[in-house]
């Protein structure tokens, strides 16, 4: 992804606050994200800021190498975080980490481990790392969102939907999935090329599901977050019906 500025740190910080996150992205880059994520930690308490940093520091480490159609892969799980801290208004460091590497153990699970890749994926293994690093509730958070690999002959969307559903029955990994969710759904429109059919294909139906635990009572999260989400699953679901009908 191109990089208009490599010096994010100039950027004030009053300015890059106001900014929409895939705004800071494309402007930005990976530098932008890192750097806001640094300017809006100061809404925690100092040594959970400093997990905060160790946490992005991890990930970036555990999904160097990795991309998204145009961009590092790191830039979706620090959008997911932000989006949680800046727009949800949720400053529990534990669900902050775990939205850092909610993608860690689904993905890299050999790297978390930190041994060789050989054999079945150690999920198991992943999530010890993250509560020796962290503590258990960070790995139950990321267990209960990462959705294990699909076997042969399984529909893929049956798969991803059957999982959704239980994943979402913690209401902090409930915020972290909702966070997820439209980062992959609302930002379709920043992707290019066959994985946008897919991913539409995929998410369209959950958004259903998603909004039946949105609007539970024991989600936690302010009225107005909600009605904010909820805005956001209608424009995914826009835009999913528009890329499926072309």
């Amino acid at each position: 992804m191109t990089t208009r500025d490599d010096q994010p740190a100039r950027i004030p910080a009053t300015q890059l606050r106001i900014m929409p996150l895939h705004a800071v992205t494309e402007v930005y880059g990976e530098a932008g994200l890192q750097r806001r994520l640094a300017v809006e930690s100061d809404r925690l308490a100092p040594p959970h800021r400093r997990t905060l940093a160790d946490a992005a520091a991890w990930a970036t480490q555990v999904h160097a190498g990795q991309h998204r159609t145009r961009e590092p892969y790191i830039n979706h799980p620090l959008r997911v975080t932000l989006r949680i801290l800046c727009h949800y208004r949720v400053t529990d460091p534990d669900v902050l980490i775990a939205a850092l590497l909610h993608d860690t153990v689904e993905d890299q699970p050999s790297a978390v481990a930190g041994i060789a890749e050989h054999g079945p994926p150690p999920i198991e293994q992943a999530l010890a790392a993250i509560a020796s690093r962290f503590n258990r509730r960070v790995a139950g958070l990321v267990a209960a969102v990462t959705t294990p690999a699909c076997p042969p002959g399984t529909d893929r969307i049956a798969h991803y939907l059957d999982h959704l559903r239980p994943a979402l029955d913690d209401p902090w990994a409930r915020v972290i999935k909702l966070s997820d969710f439209t980062d992959n759904g609302v930002g379709i429109i920043h992707s290019a090329g066959p994985l946008v059919t897919r991913s539409a294909r995929k998410y369209d139906p959950a958004v259903p599901v998603l909004r039946d635990f949105l609007d539970r009572a024991d989600t936690p999260l302010d009225a107005d977050v909600k009605d904010h989400i909820r805005s956001q699953l209608d424009l995914a679901r826009h835009r999913f019906t528009a890329i499926l009908a072309a």
